[in-house]
């Protein structure tokens, strides 16, 4: 069920800007118990909403890992995103206009202070268990250092501790492409969708990687001509499907969002901030992950306290982690 929190009081971003007033969109699933211990956190990945029933299949049923039956399930739409928190196209108060570009820049760190202000308005001392993949990942791990008592267990999937210089590039390609649009910075809400479409095409080929992409587009018998791959109209398709749930503004701010993610950053050294988390983790990674290869999830195990990794074997790539319910079905409902 939909929810919507309002916050009418500023909030100062960790750059120093602030916002007069804030919104968070959130959506639950289940009952809250009598003691409040049966509390599961959910951080949504980058261009995804609070639903996360609809965008993690066969996750939030009877007897899944997400069962409504037996936890009450949170999930909140993260700072800059457009699906009901504050966003680039939400109305600036002090203007009576959408923001648009002139929307901050939000750091993880920012969307975790997001996550702890919807925690105290619902009465969430304590929490059963965090969960984040990828972008939702970098949320769950910078909560567990920022609050160390916040949860009793985690469960990271397909994320990192860090920006690396890889994602920082694979970010920065989008960004050329969407800048190559002479629209972007135009105050309307279908700007740069050129652009967008283009960095969609840019980003997907992280998520997928080689052996999705000659497994599910490969040209079948008659449809291969000289000129016209089948994997064109699907890159094609998938960037206009973007640009018509989502703005070119809000896919900034998110990427750039994981651009800022950095553990260390005023900490001393990721081992000194990982050393905080109280939590029992369990780390998962996607065997043919190349956003987030399974290198780096050994070496987030490696850092936590207490942590098991394991990983999924899949020919998906970082995708995997919504595509092979299944296989993380077993593993976390087993941790």
């Amino acid at each position: 069920m939909r929810h919507y929190y309002h916050h009418n009081n500023p909030i100062t971003l960790e750059s120093g800007a602030s916002l007069p007033e804030l919104t968070i969109a959130y959506d639950t699933f289940g009952e809250i118990n009598d003691d409040r211990s049966n509390v599961v956190w959910v951080m949504h990945a980058l261009t995804a909403d609070s639903d996360v029933a609809d965008w993690w299949p066969h996750t939030v049923e009877s007897g899944k890992f997400l069962d409504p039956d037996k936890w009450f399930i949170v999930c909140a739409n993260v700072l800059g995103s457009c699906y009901g928190t504050t966003g680039p196209m939400s109305t600036n108060p002090e203007t009576g206009r959408p923001y648009f570009d002139s929307f901050p820049d939000v750091t993880v760190r920012d969307m975790v202070m997001c996550h702890r202000l919807l925690a105290k308005h619902l009465d969430i001392e304590r929490i059963h268990t965090i969960v984040g993949s990828s972008l939702g990942g970098f949320q769950a791990i910078e909560w567990l250092v920022t609050e160390p008592e916040i949860a009793r267990r985690a469960i990271l999937i397909a994320t990192d501790y860090q920006c690396r210089p890889w994602l920082a590039a694979i970010n920065k390609s989008m960004y050329m492409a969407i800048e190559a649009d002479g629209t972007l910075g135009e105050q309307r809400h279908d700007a740069a969708t050129k652009g967008l479409a283009a960095a969609r095409a840019i980003g997907l080929l992280s998520y997928r990687g080689q052996s999705a992409y000659d497994t599910t587009q490969a040209d079948k018998g008659d449809e291969h001509k000289p000129f016209e791959r089948r994997v064109h109209s699907y890159q094609a398709y998938q960037g206009k499907k973007l640009c018509d749930r989502f703005d070119v503004y809000s896919y900034l701010k998110m990427c750039r969002s994981t651009d800022s993610h950095d553990i260390a950053r005023g900490r001393m050294s990721a081992e000194a901030a990982l050393a905080r988390v109280k939590a029992r983790c369990l780390v998962v990674a996607i065997s043919s992950d190349i956003l987030f290869p399974p290198a780096y999830h050994h070496e987030l195990a490696a850092m936590l306290p207490d942590a098991t990794y394991r990983e999924i074997d899949s020919e998906f790539a970082h995708d995997g982690f919504l595509i092979e319910h299944d296989k993380l079905n077993s593993i976390i409902s087993s941790f």
